[in-house]
């Protein structure tokens, strides 16, 4: 069943109050008020009324005066003035002012406000879906903007990079200079490509539709193990793993990888290099279709002012190694589409933690 419909009846005249209720109380979640500071009050403790009738000869102040204020104040609920008076300057000045939707003849019939309150509902919708669009449209652009920078930062950085390796080089004869120049061209190349694949990735993400299987998180474990061994005994990383599933979990296996990677890739990049004891300590339970997966690391931490910040797309929290601006945005997109959760606990110079929760499908 649904929900009904809200609606704020203006009058200083009770009676009309009353009858107003009597007639729409059944089909309409019906608030009446008698003056303008509590109508406002209505407005203020109820966001979701979708239309307010309003009578023109309010103490004080008029209809079409109350209707201007709420206007800027609240600008979602559909405006109809009622009036029994037939000047038609006071209504051009409602529309005008007022920006009201329709007005409506005293006394009123039943019938002329149901029908108002339909043409208002249908146009309270309307509007509702245009600023959702609008609201979209905006994310969008603004999301446009910082990839057309990132796309000019981040992929001509590297470039520039090999470019300058190659007109050094062009001038070296001996093989061991050769050898480091051929190792920052190589370095830059494997950032430009760690970029590319975080840019499909998002578009993955952002365009892909689930595709629901069986999961051994085991097995996706014994997949993601190999690429980090290397790094781990390279920088002196101890990577340990705990998986604890005994029943069965459903979901899409390439988000869940994508969140994986990403928050191992992290765990491992952003180390304290003066840690004697660094690790990366990651444990997965499968437990009343909920699957919980822990990371925890021995990293630089993040400050508390940018935990809120770090899933924002192209956000870097600090300096330390020059990421994509991706990565954990896309683990926040990858669990909006598992209908998942994350949380992230982090002290400075200590370690952050970062806690997922992905439910089974």
């Amino acid at each position: 069943m649904s929900e009904k419909i809200k609606i704020l009846y203006v009058d200083d005249e009770p009676d009309n109050l009353v009858g107003f209720k009597a007639s729409l109380r059944l089909d309409y979640h019906i608030f009446t008020a008698v003056n303008i500071p509590e109508a406002l009050g209505f407005l203020n403790n109820h966001p979701d009324i979708k239309m307010v009738f309003c009578d023109q000869r309010m103490p004080g102040k008029t209809g079409v005066e109350f209707f201007e204020e709420i206007r800027r104040s609240h600008p979602l609920p559909v405006r109809i003035l009622l009036t029994g008076y037939t000047d038609v300057e006071s209504i051009i000045d409602g529309i005008n002012k007022g920006n009201i939707f329709r007005y409506v003849k005293k006394p009123w019939t039943e019938g002329d406000v149901i029908s108002a309150i339909e043409e208002a509902n249908k146009f309270y919708m309307a509007n509702s879906m245009l600023l959702i669009k609008n609201d979209e449209l905006q994310k969008a652009y603004n999301e446009l903007n910082k990839f057309a920078y990132s796309v000019s930062h981040d992929i001509r950085g590297p470039l520039s990079g090999i470019l300058g390796a190659i007109n050094i080089a062009s001038d070296i004869d001996d093989v061991d200079e050769m050898k480091k120049m051929l190792f920052l061209m190589e370095k830059s190349l494997k950032k430009l490509d760690t970029y590319i694949i975080s840019m499909h990735d998002y578009y993955s993400l952002q365009r892909g539709e689930l595709k629901i299987t069986e999961i051994d998180f085991n097995k996706i474990i014994d997949e993601l193990k190999p690429l980090y061994s290397v790094n781990s005994k390279t920088n002196n990383v101890k990577f340990n793993i705990n998986v604890n599933q005994e029943q069965i979990f459903r979901g899409d296996e390439v988000p869940l990888k994508l969140i994986l990677n990403n928050l191992l890739s992290n765990a491992f990049k952003y180390q304290d290099k003066s840690n004697p004891n660094k690790s990366v300590d990651m444990s997965i339970e499968v437990q009343k279709n909920l699957a919980t997966i822990n990371i925890k690391d021995t990293g630089i931490g993040i400050l508390g002012s940018h935990i809120g910040d770090i899933f924002n797309l192209f956000y870097r929290a600090n300096s330390q190694e020059v990421g994509s601006g991706f990565g954990l945005y896309n683990v926040k997109s990858a669990l909006m589409k598992l209908n998942g959760q994350i949380e992230v606990n982090s002290v400075m110079h200590q370690g952050t933690t970062f806690k997922v929760t992905i439910p089974s499908i």
